[in-house]
């Protein structure tokens, strides 16, 4: 399968634009600005700033006419990673304090409101045993985004969050 996304510096694909194929650390000498997206194929992680750094935003396959589509918080998208196919199962831990101490739910599910299911909005820490997960600020997949591989996030701050708030996360699931 070929795997594409194109960049375009204005909104509605137009203006200069940039395909990639591969993960990318530093696209700043391809354009300016990012303010639409095509996803041909697969999916793909986007970060504000080089080496993986700063906000980041899941994309799958579809067309994104302006930053807002993809729940972008400005038009600067400097680097961007594919993500892995996994066809196995999904499984994440999560805890209420640092270490993971506290109090402890397993998921193998999306769960779209975090405080309906464990009943308050903090998560401190948290491993992830199978597959990979999203975390959103805030309910129902919306607000800032995390991406997070398999392993442990003893910390927030270990899943670039500057707060412990997530309001919902989800399995990142291949689609053709």
């Amino acid at each position: 399968m070929f795997l594409q996304i194109i960049f375009y510096e204005g909104i509605h694909f137009q203006g200069r634009s940039y395909e990639c194929i591969s993960d990318s650390p530093d696209l700043s000498s391809y354009f300016n600005h990012c303010n639409s997206i095509r996803v041909e194929n697969g999916n793909w992680i986007l970060y504000e700033y080089p080496n993986y750094r700063g906000h980041q935003y899941f994309l799958r396959k579809g067309e994104y006419p302006d930053f807002h589509q993809w729940m972008g918080y400005n038009d600067s998208i400097r680097s961007c990673r594919l993500t892995p196919q996994h066809q196995g199962p999904f499984r994440l831990k999560v805890y209420e304090k640092e270490d993971f101490k506290g109090q402890m739910m397993e998921f193998t599910e999306d769960c779209p409101d975090v405080h309906e299911q464990f009943h308050y909005n903090d998560l401190y820490s948290c491993q992830v045993l199978d597959g990979y997960w999203m975390f959103y600020e805030e309910p129902n997949y919306k607000g800032r985004q995390y991406y997070l591989r398999p392993g442990e996030y003893r910390k927030f701050s270990d899943w670039g969050a500057s707060n412990p708030r997530i309001g919902s996360f989800r399995r990142v699931q291949y689609l053709h």
